[in-house]
C-alpha cells in the first residue's frame, strides 16, 4: 500500500505486530557510521539542503528563566531566520524562508501565538509532564488542553517511560490514545519516546509502533533533558518503523529528532537519513521537524559562508 499525505488516523494495538519486533545493532551502527561520509553534500547543493533544514526547525526555548521577551526575540527570529541580504545573495529573496515552528512551555503559548499573528508558523507545546511523564495524568491532560486552548496546535506530549521498560504495550497504547483523543482535530501530535532513557534499540523501535498504532502524527527521539539525546541509531530504529508503518497502513508519520542537534553538519547528516530511509517527501516540514535552539546559528554562519567564502562571528547571527 502506498503511502499517502493524510494525518494518521492510528488503528486498534497489534500486540503480535509489536511483539515481531527485531533490530540488528551491529547491522544498525555500521550502517549509521557510515552515513556522513556515504551522504556527503556536495558544495552545489549544500546551501539549498541548509536552507531546507531551517524550514524544518522547530525553534525551542524550554528554560526555567523564559521569559516574554525572551519568547519574542525567538519569535522574530522565527519569522526572519536568515537575514534579507543572505537570501538574496542565494537567490531566494522571495522563497518565505520561515522556520516550521516555534516550541515553548504551555504557559509561554499565547506569548508566541500573539508575536506569531499573521504567519503560517505554528506554535507547538509541551506537555503532559514534560519532560520526564511522572505527573498524574489527570494534570498531564489538563497541560494539553490548556496548550490547546491557548491557541497552540502542535503538542508535544512525553510519555511514562516505565510502560515501555516493562512491556506494558496496553498502557502505554491506552495513554497515547487518550492524549491524541484530547488532541483531536485541533492540534497535531508528536510523541516524544525519551530514546536515551529506553532499555534497548528493539524496545525504542515497539515503542515507535506502539505511539503511531495510538494515533501519533509525529514520533520524536528526545526531550533534549536526557543523558544522551537524539543519535543516528535511534534515528535509524525509528523512521524504519515509519516506514514499515506507511507500508502496512498507508498513512505517512513525521519524525522529529531533538536533544544536542546544534551543527549543520549533524543537520546534513539527518536529512540524509531521512531521504535514505523514507524518501524526498520526509525532507519537508509537514514530516521531518528538528528540535533545536542554537542550530540555527551554525546554519545561519554556514551560509554567509558559502556566500562569502568566510565565516561571520556568531554575534552577527543573533537569535533575536
Amino acid at each position: 500500500m502506498t503511502a499517502n499525505q493524510y494525518r494518521n488516523p492510528g488503528m486498534p494495538l497489534d500486540l503480535a505486530w509489536v511483539m515481531r519486533a527485531r533490530v540488528n545493532r551491529s547491522a544498525l551502527e555500521r550502517r549509521t557510521a557510515t552515513l556522513p561520509a556515504r551522504r556527503a553534500i556536495k558544495k552545489e547543493w549544500q546551501a539549498a539542503w541548509l536552507l531546507r533544514a531551517i524550514t524544518c526547525i522547530d525553534l525551542t526555548t524550554l528554560a526555567g528563566d523564559d521569559t516574554p521577551g525572551r519568547v519574542r526575540r525567538l519569535c522574530a527570529k522565527a519569522k526572519q531566520p536568515v537575514r534579507p541580504d543572505m537570501l538574496a545573495a542565494l537567490g531566494a529573496a522571495e522563497a518565505d524562508i520561515t522556520v516550521g515552528a516555534v516550541c515553548v512551555y504551555p504557559n509561554r503559548v499565547r506569548e508566541a501565538v500573539e508575536a506569531l499573528k499573521g504567519t503560517h508558523i505554528p506554535v507547538a507545546s509541551v506537555a503532559t509532564g514534560f519532560p520526564d511523564g511522572q505527573t498524574p495524568l489527570a494534570q498531564r491532560i489538563a497541560e494539553i488542553e490548556q496548550a490547546i486552548e491557548s491557541g497552540a496546535t502542535e503538542i508535544d506530549v512525553v510519555i511514562a517511560r516505565t510502560y515501555v521498560l516493562t512491556g506494558d504495550w496496553k498502557a502505554l497504547y491506552d495513554e497515547i490514545r487518550l492524549f491524541r483523543d484530547v488532541c483531536g482535530g485541533s492540534a497535531h501530535m508528536k510523541t516524544i519516546l525519551a530514546t536515551g532513557d529506553l532499555g534497548t534499540h528493539k524496545q525504542v523501535y515497539q515503542a515507535s509502533l506502539v505511539a503511531m498504532m495510538a494515533g501519533s502524527d509525529f514520533i520524536k527521539t528526545s526531550t533534549g533533558k536526557e543523558k544522551v539525546n537524539a543519535t543516528l541509531e535511534f534515528g535509524l530504529v525509528m523512521t524504519r518503523a515509519i516506514r514499515e508503518y506507511a507500508d502496512q497502513t498507508g498513512y505517512q508519520v513525521g519524525f522529529k529528532p531533538a536533544g544536542g542537534i546544534n551543527s549543520a553538519k549533524q543537520a546534513l547528516a539527518w536529512q540524509a537519513l531521512m531521504r535514505e530511509e523514507l524518501g524526498v517527501e520526509w525532507l519537508m516540514p509537514d514530516l521531518f521537524r528538528i528540535g533545536a535552539s542554537s542550530l540555527l546559528t551554525d546554519l545561519e554562519r554556514q551560509l554567509y559562508h558559502y556566500i562569502t567564502g568566510h565565516y561571520a562571528a556568531r554575534h552577527h547571527m543573533p537569535m533575536g
